[in-house]
């Protein structure tokens, strides 16, 4: 422990301290007035050796925004003076310039009394001086230290979360660019093939429009697979797949209507997650396709080998 007037700084920041544990050090900035000088607060904090508090004294409000603005300190201790400094005062006017540092108004008044005014302008707990001990304050100061750490921590991972999310919704936005693009290319080609032998062009609009409720059908099987996966499912893709070869839709077609549902799936998801999505797309559409595989090969089957009528017994 330093003195009071000390400006005497730590060699070098300690790891962090586990969660709810007493700090090894810490440095304070203690704002008072030249009525009630830091001595006595050094030497309380001296007779206690749970931590290691390194105080640096600011005589009035002004000298105290100084410090704080040139010096970084793990918390603030700020006196209470009627008539000479006002703490609550000086903590609305630090909170309103974005200090976050944590901050512990001493005073003479009673706790139950002003706790509630301290915690309104932004401080994070207000003591009695005459009451409080010394281990009481050490402590309040590592939980507010504690505290703040958390919210800072908190920040940093809401933030890091944010720009996750929004990555991926450009990744699976991108994806469905990219996969849009390789049906197009595939259309092309297929277009070119079908004009170099003199056929017509096999496009998706050759199987006509779709009925706007196949695609709305689709489109909340997407989200419902989305939701909960193929376990309740196989019969709903099998009846679309179904639907989808009576009709004589393409490969292609249903892929265009699949990327189509999943293009305003993506656009409707806000800050949620796109990658379960994308997962979960691309395995109802292989289960889809290859429901209507199948379908397509019972119809071959069944042109390649029609049903015959077999004779009755006894009939020529």
């Amino acid at each position: 422990m330093r003195s009071a007037n000390s400006t005497t700084k730590p060699a070098k920041r300690l790891p962090p301290t586990p969660w709810g544990g007493l700090p090894t050090r810490l440095r304070v900035l203690f704002v008072t007035t030249s009525h009630r000088t830091g001595g006595w607060l050094a030497e309380a904090l001296a007779e206690d050796s749970a931590c290691d508090v390194f105080l640096d004294e600011a005589l009035g409000q002004a000298d105290g925004l100084a410090r704080l603005r040139d010096e970084t300190y793990d918390a603030v201790l700020v006196s209470h003076d009627p008539g000479q400094l006002d703490a609550f005062e000086l903590v609305a006017g630090m909170r309103g310039g974005g200090a976050a540092e944590p901050v512990v108004i001493l005073g003479d008044d009673p706790e139950p009394e002003q706790a509630a005014f301290a915690y309104e302008v932004g401080a994070d707990a207000y003591l009695a001086s005459t009451a409080a001990t010394t281990r009481q304050l050490i402590w309040i100061l590592a939980r507010a230290t504690e505290r703040h750490r958390l919210v800072r921590e908190h920040a940093r991972f809401v933030e890091a979360e944010r720009q996750r999310l929004q990555q991926e919704q450009r990744d699976a936005q991108q994806q469905v660019e990219h996969q849009q693009g390789v049906l197009h290319r595939f259309l092309a080609a297929a277009e070119l093939a079908a004009r170099a032998r003199g056929q017509a062009a096999p496009t998706p609009a050759a199987n006509g429009t779709l009925p706007a409720e196949l695609a709305d059908h689709y489109a909340q099987l997407l989200r419902t697979y989305v939701i909960m996966g193929s376990g309740n499912l196989s019969n709903e893709m099998q009846l679309v797949a179904r639907i989808l070869v009576l009709a004589g839709v393409s490969p292609d077609r249903a892929l265009a209507l699949h990327l189509g549902a999943l293009d305003e799936l993506l656009q409707g998801l806000g800050n949620r997650s796109a990658r379960h999505v994308m997962n979960r797309a691309d395995l109802l559409v292989l289960e889809v396709l290859m429901h209507m595989a199948a379908g397509y090969r019972a119809q071959m089957a069944e042109l390649a080998h029609p049903p015959q009528q077999m004779s009755l017994p006894g009939m020529i």
